[in-house]
């Protein structure tokens, strides 16, 4: 019995370390929290109301997403991509999904293709209510999808790491308003799967990213001192 209920409490709190992630990383991608302010872990404490240890694994799991920079003997600050760094992202994808998609044309199923359609859905609900963070998110999820229907684990692995970085870089670079990934065009992305036309596919891909790129402000931007209790305080 004493076992189960040792498991039962790290499970708890393992799902607790996961809500303090999701928060920072929504406020983070919503631009209450600007790239590199200084993430206090008193302040974050009482935020959250947890212990200090609690918010070190946070902040630990945080930083292997690249949300969060752990600087010795300074202590964790927001990620601060450079625009360089960020161009370097969209290289790295322009490399790779075209030929995701390419694939993705060529092996998708019928199932496929209908989840894909369910995607495309959820995308323009989410644009239509102005929910920006679930607009970013869901893009996301899209590309990691066509990676998934193209069948290749190395892929697939290597999109879900670009796209959690490509959100990281949106949140803090693009525009408040919008998410920089355009549901239509995921749509004729769609359309050429349907038709297997393979060639189709990985150029729609190639101008998407690009056209993701150009709505990015990579001059950056300042942003006014921030509160952290008072952001994350329910």
């Amino acid at each position: 019995m004493d076992s189960i209920a040792v498991d039962h409490d790290s499970r708890a709190e393992e799902l607790a370390e996961e809500e303090i992630v999701e928060r920072i990383f929504e406020a983070v991608i919503d631009q209450r929290l600007p790239p590199g302010m200084k993430l206090s872990e008193a302040a974050l404490c009482e935020a959250f109301g947890v212990g200090r240890m609690r918010i070190r694994q946070s902040l630990l799991l945080l930083s292997s997403r690249e949300v969060v920079e752990l600087l010795p003997n300074r202590g964790a600050f927001v990620a601060s991509p450079t625009a360089e760094q960020a161009r370097e992202v969209f290289e790295a994808r322009v490399m790779i999904e075209p030929n995701v998609a390419r694939l993705a044309a060529e092996r998708a199923t019928e199932a496929d293709l209908g989840l894909l359609a369910q995607h495309l859905q959820l995308e323009a609900e989410a644009h239509v209510r102005n929910r920006r963070r679930d607009a970013i998110r869901l893009s996301g999820q899209f590309h990691v999808l066509m990676a998934q229907i193209a069948g290749n684990t190395v892929a697939l692995r290597m999109v879900k790491e670009l796209v959690t970085r490509t959100s990281l870089i949106i949140g803090i670079f693009g525009s408040a308003g919008v998410s920089n990934c355009r549901d239509n065009e995921h749509a004729e992305i769609l359309a050429a799967l349907r038709t297997r036309d393979s060639d189709l596919a990985a150029t729609l891909m190639a101008r998407h990213l690009g056209h993701i790129q150009d709505h990015l402000e990579l001059g950056g931007r300042t942003a006014a001192p921030t509160d952290l209790v008072s952001i994350f305080r329910r």
